[in-house]
């Protein structure tokens, strides 16, 4: 099977070392797959476009906390993005020109906008991978603070990270120092994939819950939890032998899974053992 244009793309993409990785191209080439119309170029000259905007804003004296509140000014006051609240799961707040367009979106998405601004006004930031929200922070050593793109450009220290993680399940959780490290872009476009499958799969749009798994296993090739997925979603659509095979490639790469006993029953049933 021949793979759509804008699958090649991405794959080229992030075929290049992790520091040569343009995010921005490599997102608005998964959102080309789901709209085939789309036109990296024009929205790459939207990102420039306010970035020129923004350095006209910068203050005098470029201090990262003067920076990060020109850049809040422009971005939610005069632009008016902000993180979509009203509807979360809505699978446009995940693609990045659907995100300029309506300028809203969910966390990842919206500080996938800010990051690329900040970046072409040489204000290096990175990603944040905190479980179940993303930040982002200035890539100064100790910095110390970190910025919820989701929420009009917050300013957070640590303590207000550890907050925020109980906001989201509900329930006391340890913040580890782990939950505050940078993320590569490689993890940055998987979770943005991961995304995108779980709300496929919430509307159940298995074939486009497929595509993200297998993209999200072109950037991680060796991911078994992803290989097990879809052999989970090929076995729910009565894909039988394409389960199969996934199920069989996920227990040779972990025999001892936990969840293996489950897999092995499913193989049994399709008269794979």
């Amino acid at each position: 099977m021949d793979l759509p244009r804008s699958r090649q793309y991405f794959s080229q993409e992030i075929s290049q070392p992790d520091q040569q990785i343009n995010l921005a191209k490599a997102a608005l080439y998964i959102a080309q797959e789901e709209y085939p119309d789309l036109e990296p170029d024009e929205y790459l000259n939207a990102l420039d476009t306010m970035a020129s905007e923004m350095v006209k804003r910068l203050p005098s004296q470029r201090y990262p906390l003067r920076v990060i509140q020109s850049i809040n000014q422009y971005l939610y006051q005069d632009l008016g993005f902000t993180g979509n609240t009203d509807n979360y799961y809505d699978p446009r707040n995940s693609y990045l020109n659907k995100v300029i367009d309506r300028r809203t979106g969910i966390p990842i998405t919206v500080s996938l906008v800010y990051l690329e601004v900040a970046r072409r006004i040489d204000f290096p930031m990175v990603g944040v991978g905190m479980p179940g929200h993303f930040l982002i922070r200035p890539e100064f050593e100790d910095a110390g603070i970190f910025v919820d793109a989701f929420d009009s450009g917050k300013i957070l220290f640590p303590e207000d990270c550890q907050e925020r993680l109980t906001q989201v399940y509900g329930q006391p959780v340890t913040l580890q120092p782990e939950f505050l490290e940078s993320i590569t872009p490689r993890q940055f476009l998987a979770r943005m994939l991961t995304n995108l499958k779980l709300i496929y799969l919430r509307q159940e749009e298995l074939e486009l819950a497929i595509a993200a798994v297998e993209r999200i296993l072109l950037v991680f090739p060796e991911a078994p939890g992803e290989l097990r997925d879809r052999g989970l979603i090929y076995y729910q659509m009565g894909r039988w032998a394409a389960a199969g095979d996934d199920f069989e490639t996920y227990l040779a790469k972990v025999p001892d899974a936990s969840d293996a006993p489950v897999i092995h029953r499913l193989l049994n049933q399709l008269g794979r053992i």
